[in-house]
């Protein structure tokens, strides 16, 4: 594992198997975004019912919800590289029997809902395994780096990419998105397995250990660490506010600023750019300010931004708040799982990132659902008011961990 020193910022080397496990996770996002994009206008087609195009989309937070927990669990008992290579095999398997199913035109809604249930439980284990496998590939020092990479390379391919090559690929047949998904799972399962890394050493199992009990212990060193632990309550608020401003920012720029498609199209491209900066400047700002409180700085950022989209009436005054908080959200997201991975046991390191997405995952769809409700209430601007007063709490979760050391692990302080 090596590292080189840039701007006073340790930075991965491509080789020693970074490389491979970056250029994986940018093609599967490809593959997925592709997907994401291509399955409503799929289930669109299907079906004129609003619910069950919506079930669609709930599914892929469902899994998170029931199974998060015990893919943690299992990830710290298996060979992550090889339960990463597996998952991929299997999905790119599914995806391929999905794309022939689309092709010859069985396509239903069921099948539709049963396949984004399938791949996001299937999720549960790859994050958790990736999450626990980086700090195998990277020096401890390079670690905020490698996710800055990683998270960039993701939102570039995601964002720029695949979504306008989404119509290219439809006209080209109906299919064909969901095949190129499949063919991103299988190259990404090679380039996993291709990794040479030893399998991790870990310490023999008590007699009886169950995955409960893993479960329960991973829990309870996220609850005792106290940085960890005001960290996840942060988190699970923000989703909450990004929750309720993703589903209602169609509505918001459309009907409340008056901008039309070609606006909400703007704003999409604004918060992704501002996604992609946010790589670029997330190790800086992170090596001047330390993890915390670069989470906290970009916590009181992104309250700003909230609060002028909610009460400035202008496309343009939308537009640059959501760059800026696009580069905050990379700054949080970076800051905050390369924080997990500094402060976490290697052993119990996908337990109690399992633990921690869990819950925070539990908050966007609470978010989206408490969004529409205040836009039928108070207005298509009211959501995003609503956004920033749960930011409010969530930088008031994060005061008064402001101060305490990354590096320092708090097993002492629970």
């Amino acid at each position: 594992m090596t590292a080189v020193e840039a701007v006073g910022v340790q930075v991965p080397t491509w080789r020693g198997g970074f490389g491979r496990l970056w250029t994986a996770a940018v093609l599967s996002k490809f593959g997925d975004s592709l997907r994401t994009a291509a399955l409503p206008l799929l289930a669109a087609s299907l079906t004129d019912d609003p619910l069950l195009i919506t079930l669609v989309s709930a599914c892929g937070y469902l899994p998170w919800l029931l199974f998060g927990l015990l893919g943690g669990a299992v990830a710290d008992r298996v060979d992550q590289r090889r339960a990463m290579w597996a998952v991929d095999v299997v999905r790119g398997i599914l995806m391929a029997a999905f794309a022939v199913a689309v092709a010859l035109g069985h396509a239903s809604i069921a099948l539709l809902i049963a396949l984004a249930f399938v791949l996001t439980t299937l999720q549960t284990l790859f994050d958790n395994a990736a999450t626990a496998l980086l700090p195998s590939l990277v020096p401890e020092s390079a670690l905020g780096s490698a996710n800055a990479r990683l998270m960039t390379g993701q939102q570039i391919a995601g964002g720029f990419v695949a979504a306008p090559l989404v119509p290219v690929l439809l006209a080209g047949g109906v299919a064909l998105p969901y095949g190129v998904d499949a063919a991103t799972y299988v190259v990404g399962a090679f380039l996993i397995a291709s990794l040479r890394i030893p399998a991790p050493e870990r310490a023999p199992r008590p007699a009886g250990a169950t995955l409960r009990g893993d479960i329960a212990a991973g829990v309870r060193v996220l609850w005792r660490d106290r940085p960890l632990r005001a960290l996840c309550w942060a988190t699970t608020l923000s989703n909450i506010g990004m929750g309720a401003l993703i589903a209602t920012l169609v509505m918001h720029v459309k009907w409340w600023l008056d901008a039309g498609d070609g606006g909400y199209a703007a704003a999409l491209t604004a918060f992704s750019a501002g996604s992609v900066a946010g790589g670029f400047v997330a190790g800086r700002i992170a090596a001047r300010l330390g993890r915390l409180r670069s989470v906290l700085v970009a916590g009181v950022v992104q309250l700003v931004c909230l609060l002028a989209m909610g009460l400035v009436r202008a496309l343009w005054a939308a537009l640059a708040c959501l760059a800026l908080f696009g580069v905050m959200s990379i700054v949080w997201n970076v800051s905050q799982r390369t924080l997990m991975q500094e402060r976490s046991p290697r052993e119990m390191l996908g337990r109690i990132s399992a633990a921690y997405r869990t819950l925070a995952v539990a908050g966007a769809p609470l978010g989206a659902l408490l969004g529409g409700a205040v836009a039928t209430a108070w207005g298509f601007n009211a959501p995003v008011l609503l956004a920033a007063g749960v930011f409010v709490l969530a930088v008031g979760v994060l005061v008064p961990v402001r101060g305490q050391s990354a590096e320092a692990r708090a097993a002492s302080e629970g």
